[in-house]
């Protein structure tokens, strides 16, 4: 944790910020230890404070013992900044606009007074972006357990079965089988509803010839993996027989150049200059990928927009995908992380066409 912290001073003395608010959950969790929600942290080079209330306190004190844990909620907790930033001499002070709403943010450009409040760019979020040997261990265990998951899934998939029970189902075994929740609602989309990308699974039931998508993840340590696959319920039509080749084959492109060094807009482009080539570009419309950690979507991305540079120790999805409304649609996602020399693919399960 402290070499988390020192990360977190070292961006503070660059950009001549003088102190930090934390208060997205996953940046409380990564900075602090605490995983739970409801807590503030105040982080300087010579003081570091969780601020909570008394429900929190107790667990607070066994999981984060680098924090003085202050019981300041709610109205209190604008005077208690004030009072500490003030002795602290701050004068410039981090906040994070994505998650504190406008009333609070007003309330302490108000109550801490001169001190100024500036927002902090997603800096302190994108210091997740390179994992450490343990945090991708623990996703590694979530990857694992989600092949383990598709494999148990395929035995019960059959035409009848309604997309709602399959991801029930599904979901039954990841937490029987020691994850800590979903990275993300279950998406299990067959026939037409392939063609929603985050189709919601529904009580349509499957028939044969259809293709069925499954996209699901899962939590261990905190982290989160996410793969998709796409099978098929007895002989498809050709058309979507054709797609799934093309998506599988725009995959393995990306991932026959991804590694360190390369943009993310690289790497989507060698998927998704593919697909146009097969006259399917529009039916593509989102980005190759995104980092996966403590959120299951997080930076760097892999888009036509991915201008960062990719670097060992970053966890990024590769999931290109074809969607034609009024017939389904086709997802093939691994999640690799990307090493000295190319990358790791953590996610084992087969890709060649499933035809159950």
């Amino acid at each position: 944790m402290n070499q988390r912290i020192a990360k977190l001073v070292a961006a503070l003395e660059e950009q001549q910020i003088d102190a930090a608010i934390i208060s997205e959950k996953n940046n409380l969790r990564y900075f602090s230890g605490f995983t739970a929600e409801e807590a503030l942290l105040l982080i300087h080079h010579s003081a570091r404070y969780l601020i909570t209330d008394f429900r929190y306190i107790e667990q607070a004190q066994i999981e984060c013992p680098d924090f003085e844990i202050v019981d300041a909620p709610g109205t209190k907790t604008g005077p208690f900044l004030r009072e500490t930033c003030l002795s602290l001499d701050v004068k410039k002070l981090w906040f994070d606009d994505n998650t504190i709403s406008f009333r609070t943010y007003s309330s302490y450009k108000e109550e801490l007074k001169p001190i100024e409040l500036i927002p902090d760019n997603d800096i302190p979020t994108g210091l997740r972006t390179i994992k450490t040997a343990e945090e991708v261990n623990y996703i590694k265990k979530a990857a694992e357990l989600a092949d383990k998951g598709f494999d148990y899934i395929l035995t019960r998939i059959c035409p009848g079965i309604s997309e709602r029970e399959i991801a029930l189902e599904l979901e039954f075994f990841l937490r029987r089988n020691g994850s800590e929740g979903l990275a993300f609602p279950i998406i299990a989309a067959s026939g037409n509803n392939g063609s929603l990308p985050h189709a919601q699974p529904t009580d349509k039931k499957l028939e044969t010839g259809e293709f069925l998508t499954l996209d699901f993840g899962c939590v261990v340590g905190g982290y989160c993996s996410d793969m998709t696959r796409t099978i098929a319920l007895g002989e498809p039509e050709q058309e979507l027989r054709e797609i799934y080749q093309i998506t599988l084959d725009a995959q393995q492109k990306a991932l026959d150049i991804i590694g360190p060094g390369l943009t993310g807009k690289e790497v989507d482009k060698q998927a998704r200059d593919h697909i146009y080539s097969k006259g399917y570009g529009e039916h593509f419309g989102h980005g190759l990928g995104h980092g996966v950690g403590l959120n299951v979507h997080e930076a760097p991305r892999l888009s036509m927009r991915g201008d960062k540079i990719l670097k060992p120790g970053m966890v990024v999805s590769v999931e290109p995908g074809i969607y034609l409304p009024g017939k389904g649609g086709v997802r093939i996602e691994d999640l690799v992380v990307i090493t000295e020399t190319g990358y790791e693919n953590l996610v084992y399960s087969e890709k060649e066409l499933i035809i159950l």
